[in-house]
């Protein structure tokens, strides 16, 4: 199963619109976001996605009324608040903002894969046998954009980088 995992869209509507359109491309079932979506109508571009979407707040959560009043229109989409802890066809995710927290419920084994952002910066570790992704940032404020692909199967970990024409 492939999962497309990114965060920090920050209101990226041109660049998210491209990791969707990627994502779909790739056949990715699950597309993971893991915090700081910020608008309203960046739901819309997450809707766009042929799979199932799960994502969460971040520190930057712009109208959360307003955006969880948007999730309610689709059905594929899971708006799950600050965390998120799914299992996904046998895999347990978790879905946190933080890094710190991240590495902390790697280190528990009750999950199989943990995400995060915030940093804007892509880094991939394992702690406890178990994959701890940040897939950097949709935004492209640090540089290019970046995502990633993980297949649950192989285990692989693929990072996406836009190139500057994308942005």
């Amino acid at each position: 199963m492939l999962l497309a995992i990114l965060s920090d869209s920050h209101d990226a509507i041109l660049n998210l619109r491209r990791a969707v359109e990627l994502a779909n491309e790739r056949k990715a079932r699950y597309l993971l976001h893991c915090g700081d979506l910020i608008s309203p109508f960046m739901v819309l571009e997450l809707a766009k996605f042929k799979g199932e979407v799960h994502f969460i707040l971040g520190n930057n959560p712009g109208d959360v009324w307003l955006v969880g009043k948007q999730c309610a229109r689709f059905s594929h989409i899971h708006f799950h608040g600050q965390y998120a802890f799914e299992e996904l066809d046998g895999l347990k995710v978790a879905i946190v903002h933080f890094p710190e927290l991240a590495e902390g419920l790697a280190l528990t084994g009750k999950f199989d894969l943990v995400c995060c952002g915030h940093t804007h910066v892509y880094e991939v570790k394992e702690l406890n046998g178990v994959p701890v992704i940040n897939p950097g940032e949709i935004l492209g404020k640090e540089g290019p954009p970046t995502m990633v692909f993980f297949d649950s199967e192989t285990r692989q970990i693929e990072k996406v980088t836009f190139d500057e024409g994308s942005r």
